[in-house]
């Protein structure tokens, strides 16, 4: 890592000699080079490099903005840096495809060389052109199987929309657990599932989509009978 360190420090130090400031302060690309731009100050150039998997964006030359490729117009500065990857993460900083290759409904955004997996919204799938989701028919990829997260009890979210209370599509819809009242099943983005839980003294009540009161929900009404929390209990008045 230090020789590449000094390698391109070298060849920063190069281009920078060999470079001349077009006014006397702003910051301007390189004419090959996409991530290395010029710093300069009194007309002399300093070179500077954008973290790895960023490029310049030289729409103006007061501000100094590094940004993702499919934010910026590279034109002919083709070239770039030598990737730093790191597990999953083709440069150190980017979006990128899943390493699963049939994982097409999901990509890894990746920040210092530290990866993050995220879900598409559904029915979308990742463009790495492009760093969004999109329709299948719009993405030049061949993806026909994508998987599905699931959990250590077995649950993975339904395909399909599923409608809340005011007849609109939830973007996070929720679910019963099939044998424990106060539990339920989160879905992000309707496709990331998550194990949700009510507070003690409630159950999940799969009509509202909320935690709701034991005898609300049918089938729940003495969930809690017998424990604790039952026993303590004040009795009502007569």
């Amino acid at each position: 890592m230090k020789s590449l360190f000094f390698i391109v420090a070298s060849l920063a130090c190069a281009y920078a000699q060999e470079f001349k400031c077009p006014e006397k302060s702003g910051f301007y690309p390189d004419p090959y080079q996409c991530d290395l731009y010029y710093k300069c100050s009194k007309g002399k150039s300093e070179a500077k490099l954008c973290p790895d998997g960023l490029v310049f964006l030289d729409e103006n030359p007061i501000k100094e903005r590094c940004d993702i490729p499919s934010n910026v117009d590279c034109g002919d500065r083709k070239e770039l840096q030598e990737p730093q990857p790191t597990k999953d993460c083709p440069r150190q900083n980017g979006y990128f495809k899943h390493p699963d290759p049939q994982a097409c409904d999901k990509f890894v955004y990746c920040s210092d060389g530290v990866p993050n997996e995220h879900p598409c919204p559904p029915g979308l799938i990742f463009d790495e052109e492009s760093s969004n989701c999109d329709w299948k028919e719009s993405v030049n990829r061949q993806c026909d199987h994508p998987t599905k997260d699931v959990l250590d009890d077995g649950f993975t979210c339904p395909d399909g929309d599923v409608m809340g209370p005011n007849g609109r599509a939830l973007p996070h819809p929720t679910f019963p657990h099939p044998e424990d009242c106060q539990k339920f099943y989160i879905c992000r983005n309707g496709v990331q599932p998550q194990k949700g839980s009510c507070p003690l003294g409630k159950v999940y009540n799969e009509d509202t989509f909320m935690c709701d009161e034991p005898e609300k929900v049918q089938g729940c009404e003495n969930f809690y009978e017998g424990t604790q929390l039952d026993k303590n209990k004040v009795p009502k008045k007569a």
